[in-house]
């Protein structure tokens, strides 16, 4: 595998991923910019609309019908929070011109022509977005807002976040706010999106078999040539002084059969190098299956049903997420506290260490094994300080010593406790 990359215009880059390992190729559009309460709804919406269709495709039957005649090539899109960023992604996965059945044709082209097409050639009606899409989107996203309580460790995750990022962007939720959604009409929202491309950082990547002809293939479309350069405005992840907040417990009901903890947990950085120490952490504490979490609260007491934690690097916390019977709230509170403590005082062994170091980089080697979390991870990269290779990335890992994971440990502190637990179970506590 090679990487290259090469910034087009000002503020837009282009990503090339050479690699003979798929029978696919695989281009991807990844529009970047700074969350806010103002933005949010409007570019979840605006993710939807601009699947629908584009001026040369006007419906998502033709672009279905275009897909299928290049031998079955598949789109999709959605969007995700990175960080303080919203990030609007697209995607366009088709067959890599060696496999072709005849050498007429330039699949590769193609495929970045119509994925180009879809994002930044959109489908117009008198100066506006084709309102019949814009209100039948506005009522998808409306669905998947309410529906939002659904999937109950998600939400639970959810709220630990909004709770602990109270009025600021990482806060948000990514699908927005049906209040904001009924403000929107398809004239608001096209002018939004002619703002949004005029500003974001754009990357373009495009990974499977591919040469130097991409990049002509790149920057000779007509509708990256009609792009202006610019500053795009996006935030990139620093080591920023947590502020000391006081451990904030909060316990919420709802119709669950099985209870929610998550516990949000700041971390203390001195620097970027400190980041490799906390993977190293999180994976003992909580990120596998011989982790202290998984065998201490799952498996020996049997008070969970689910115990692990994840540590979100763009922020510095590490959340800790079980699922319990509700009755075992406190006693699977005081099993984690016991846990985080035996971790500041060194009780772990060299094991543990080994076992997360192993697990860690058999993760990294196999970030090459799929092509969208290879494009996952190079993007990871832009949003960065500090940017590693997969080899680098893997010495880091290897280079984490007991005395380092110990100072992880001894600089977090618990933000929020939260807890959803069952409506009948709340009624006979009272």
């Amino acid at each position: 595998m090679q990487y290259k990359e090469k910034e087009i215009k000002k503020g837009i880059k282009l990503h090339l991923i050479k690699t003979d390992k798929f029978k696919t190729n695989l281009i991807a559009v990844f529009l970047t910019l700074p969350i806010t309460r103002e933005n949010v709804t409007k570019n979840s919406l605006l993710s939807a609309v601009l699947r629908r269709g584009s001026k040369n495709m006007p419906t998502s039957t033709q672009i279905s019908q275009e897909l299928e005649e290049m031998y079955g090539a598949s789109f999709d899109n959605g969007i995700d929070k990175t960080g303080d960023n919203h990030v609007l992604k697209f995607y366009l996965e088709s067959i890599n011109d060696n496999f072709l059945p005849q050498k007429t044709e330039n699949m590769l082209k193609t495929s970045c022509d119509k994925l180009l097409e879809i994002v930044f050639n959109p489908l117009i009606e008198d100066g506006k977005f084709k309102e019949e899409y814009v209100n039948q989107e506005k009522e998808n996203v409306k669905r998947i807002i309410e529906g939002k309580p659904d999937n109950k460790a998600r939400y639970a995750f959810d709220r630990c976040i909004e709770l602990m990022y109270d009025n600021k962007p990482y806060g948000l939720y990514k699908y927005g706010y049906i209040e904001d959604l009924e403000k929107i009409d398809s004239k608001t929202l096209y002018d939004y999106y002619k703002e949004l491309i005029s500003k974001c950082k754009i990357d373009i990547f495009v990974s499977g078999s591919i040469d130097e002809e991409t990049i002509n293939i790149i920057e000779q479309n007509p509708n990256i040539q009609k792009l202006q350069e610019r500053q795009p405005e996006y935030i990139i992840s620093t080591i920023e002084e947590k502020e000391k907040v006081q451990e904030n417990e909060v316990k919420e009901e709802m119709d669950v059969t099985q209870g929610k903890i998550v516990i949000g947990l700041d971390l203390q950085l001195n620097n970027e190098e400190q980041k490799f120490h906390a993977i190293v952490y999180n994976s003992i504490l909580g990120g596998s299956a011989s982790s202290k979490m998984f065998q201490e609260v799952r498996e020996k007491a049997s008070l969970a049903y689910t115990a692990g934690s994840n540590y979100v690097r763009y922020k510095n916390n590490i959340f800790i997420k079980c699922g319990i019977e509700i009755k075992n709230y406190e006693k699977a509170i005081e099993i984690i506290r016991k846990q985080l403590e035996d971790m500041k005082n060194g009780i772990f062994s060299d094991e543990d260490i080994e076992n997360a170091k192993k697990g860690i980089i058999a993760t990294i080697k196999s970030i090459d094994d799929e092509q969208d979390t290879e494009i996952t991870y190079f993007f990871g990269q832009q949003l960065s300080e500090n940017k590693v290779t997969l080899d680098q990335y893997i010495e880091k890992i290897q280079n984490v010593t007991r005395e380092d994971i110990i100072k992880i440990a001894n600089s977090l502190t618990i933000n929020t406790i939260y807890f959803l637990k069952n409506i009948e179970t709340a009624k006979e506590d009272k």
